[in-house]
């Protein structure tokens, strides 16, 4: 790097347009950034709406940014956007709707949005010997970014400990190809993300920080909004923040490793009118994620049994199942105070399991995922479960397709349609969706479906039908770029994403 890279952190009482914005401009100024060409921005709205109050980038936060990058930006800016994919199964356009990003929109002048699953898909080929695959996809208007602006949620995760700016690039992907590698080396995904585009400009929405997990998380009043122009060395300074090593974040580890920048505040430009210590202190006693799913329901009338996922150097599942079964409960918990107190004795599975299943005769035991493994007596009866595990080197990037709800919503009803007179039930998949381990939990608890919350049906199933109406327009339209369910096109180059020395770029990365 020509300089050390700069974050700033800076004293934000509440949600002020006009003061987020100012504090946006002044650094953007301080590190001499003018945003040009195709500026897009992209924030963290995995879910909204008033049962994930704290789990996105608000509204206000976005708009100040924009008016600020707007107000900043050179003669030849084409185009402001703001674009993401929310979480898997829900539409983007009602997570948008939800969190009122549409109103906001429309108070900035010429902004576009982008809903990144239902834009054309772009190849990005892969050269670092690490990587997992030889290539990802990611959406259009990302590959085909000038200024990149990242603005992630200052939050907790139950997979990969935190999500700041690098773990905010699951969003970068459609449903297809982000639940690929959403395992065991979910970590190990994440950083080998950060060589589709590396963002120019960041900054985090820390006023109201969410602690301890990530879909519903405990609002943590943090008063900061924290920005920089590196982003390896701004997810560190924040895990410093929070009294956290940034090395015991695997994938933050995994890029200091392979030069991304500096983890060290030594080597970091720190500015502001918070210093390092004193956000510190404000931080104390912030809670991070990473509870094995055994301690999570402790308590409860959900016995969990995590066992080893097919890997020799692992022996948890964080990016996958296990974790996911944490934010099913949690949403239902959301839409009903009443969810474990109705929820009877049941027993899930995770991965190579070899000890005791402590299940008596009528407890439902639910193997979860592909390489769920046992083999050993339940209530008496011997149970022989085989692994399904599929080795990732034979799931292509190019077949993967997407299940919206309603798909998974009779994959579901089916499985334990077939079940029901049976003690043992399987739910396959390679991670098996937050949303499915929500729906198989209503089956077993007899709970409310929250897919079904009478509040939230209409908008839901509007913004279902108008995202399906246009990839019927695109399939009646005969998009000639349209290859596996996946695009491949010449003209969008990220520019950060360069074979090493002696590696000559395919020829659309050459145009």
């Amino acid at each position: 790097m020509a300089s050390r890279p700069t974050v700033i952190i800076r004293h934000c009482p509440e949600y002020d347009v006009h003061r987020i914005e100012g504090l946006v401009a002044d650094a953007l100024d301080a590190m001499s950034l003018r945003p040009y060409g195709r500026t897009l921005l992209k924030p963290n709205v995995v879910a909204s709406g008033p049962h994930f109050p704290h789990a996105y980038t608000r509204p206000e936060f976005v708009e100040g940014v924009l008016r600020a990058l707007r107000s900043r930006a050179r003669p030849d800016l084409q185009e402001l956007a703001v674009g993401e994919r929310c979480g898997i199964t829900v539409p983007t356009r009602f997570t948008f709707g939800e969190a009122g990003y549409y109103p906001m929109i429309a108070r900035v002048p010429g902004t576009k949005i982008y809903h990144f699953e239902e834009v054309p898909q772009v190849e990005i080929p892969l050269y670092h010997p690490e990587r997992l695959r030889d290539s990802f996809f990611t959406p259009e208007p990302v590959a085909k970014a000038d200024f990149f602006v990242n603005c992630p949620k200052f939050k907790a995760h139950p997979w990969t400990t935190v999500t700041f700016s690098m773990k905010n690039y699951i969003g970068i992907q459609d449903d297809r190809h982000r639940l690929l590698d959403h395992d065991h080396k979910l970590d190990e995904k994440v950083a080998d993300l950060q060589y589709i585009i590396q963002p120019q400009f960041i900054a985090i929405d820390g006023i109201i920080a969410g602690e301890g997990r990530m879909l519903t998380p405990i609002p943590f009043d943090l008063k900061l909004v924290v920005m920089g122009n590196n982003q390896l060395a701004f997810d560190a300074v924040c895990c410093h923040i929070i009294g956290l090593d940034p090395l015991s974040v695997p994938h933050l580890r995994l890029a200091h490793e392979r030069g991304f920048g500096p983890v060290d505040p030594s080597q970091i430009d720190i500015r502001g009118d918070i210093s390092l210590e004193d956000a510190k202190k404000r931080a104390h006693g912030f809670r991070t994620g990473l509870i094995r799913v055994e301690e999570y329901f402790s308590g409860t009338n959900v016995r969990a049994y995590g066992g080893r996922p097919p890997s020799d150097t692992v022996d948890y599942c964080w990016g996958g199942c296990p974790g996911a079964i944490e934010e099913a409960i949690e949403i239902l918990r959301a839409f009903d105070r009443r969810t474990d107190e109705r929820m009877p004795p049941i027993h899930v599975v995770f991965g190579k399991y070899d000890g005791p299943i402590d299940a008596k005769p009528g407890e439902k035991v639910v193997f979860v995922g592909d390489c769920a493994e046992f083999d050993g007596d339940i209530a008496g009866k011997h149970v022989h479960v085989e692994s399904r595990y599929i080795d990732r080197s034979k799931r292509s990037q190019y077949a993967p397709k997407a299940e919206d709800i309603f798909v998974k919503m009779a994959k579901v009803e089916v499985e334990f349609a077939k079940k029901r007179a049976e003690q043992v039930v399987r739910l396959g998949g390679c991670p098996v969706s937050v949303a499915e381990q929500v729906l198989a939990l209503v089956k077993l608890g007899k709970l409310k479906n929250p897919f079904f919350d009478p509040q939230q049906q209409k908008p839901y199933l509007n913004a279902y039908f108008k995202r399906r109406t246009r990839d019927a327009i695109e399939r009646l339209r005969g998009n000639p770029y349209q290859i596996n369910g996946a695009t491949h096109r010449g003209d969008a180059r990220p520019t950060q994403n360069l074979p090493p020395p002696g590696v000559e770029a395919p020829l659309e990365l050459r145009r």
